[in-house]
């Protein structure tokens, strides 16, 4: 008489739980990706924060994009102003009767990060201004003011912005730039 540890099958599937599991060249394959993936990754992580000239344009375009976006959806004109003297900057918008509204949420000053400074502000038609407070506009038309700003760090290490008219886009570019 036969007994269940006799049977073909079950020997056949004692012996495919016994070998289970991966082989030397998976493991070899998947330890290889991983570590692949991280040396292309790591470096790139590892840089974010770390530079506060690229943390400060990122800041300046995407609020300009944000404000460019609010003032299409609103219809109402909007308006950035950067400080300078501080190294700052805000959002303030303008009623239909031409009236300020300080009360809102985009009316907090934002600082450029570190030692990050404005170098100058551009405003084709109306000049350059290093110091001061400097105004764009951001009408609900779809129109920004074309502008042109330089940030400076430390390290001289300068990025140039360019505010492009139509899209609310902002072009960033390595050096100082006459555009």
């Amino acid at each position: 008489m036969q007994t269940d540890n006799d049977c073909p099958e079950t020997q056949r599937a004692a012996l495919l739980q016994h070998n289970a599991g991966f082989t030397l060249v998976e493991i070899v394959v998947v330890v290889t990706l991983i570590s692949l993936f991280m040396f292309l990754s790591v470096p790139l992580f590892s840089a974010l924060g770390a530079n506060d000239l690229d943390t400060s344009a990122r800041r300046i375009s995407g609020t300009i994009k944000y404000l460019y976006n609010e003032s299409a959806m609103s219809g109402s004109e909007y308006r950035l102003i950067y400080d300078l003297n501080t190294g700052s900057y805000r959002a303030l918008v303008h009623g239909a009767g031409g009236e300020v509204n300080k009360d809102m949420a985009q009316g907090r000053e934002a600082r450029l990060k570190g030692d990050v400074q404005f170098l100058d502000v551009q405003l084709p038609g109306r000049g350059k201004f290093t110091e001061g407070q400097v105004t764009t506009r951001i009408l609900p038309t779809g129109w920004i003011d074309e502008t042109i700003i330089h940030l400076s760090d430390a390290k001289n290490n300068v990025l140039t912005l360019k505010v492009v008219p139509l899209t609310g886009i902002t072009e960033v570019f390595e050096g100082y730039r006459e555009l």
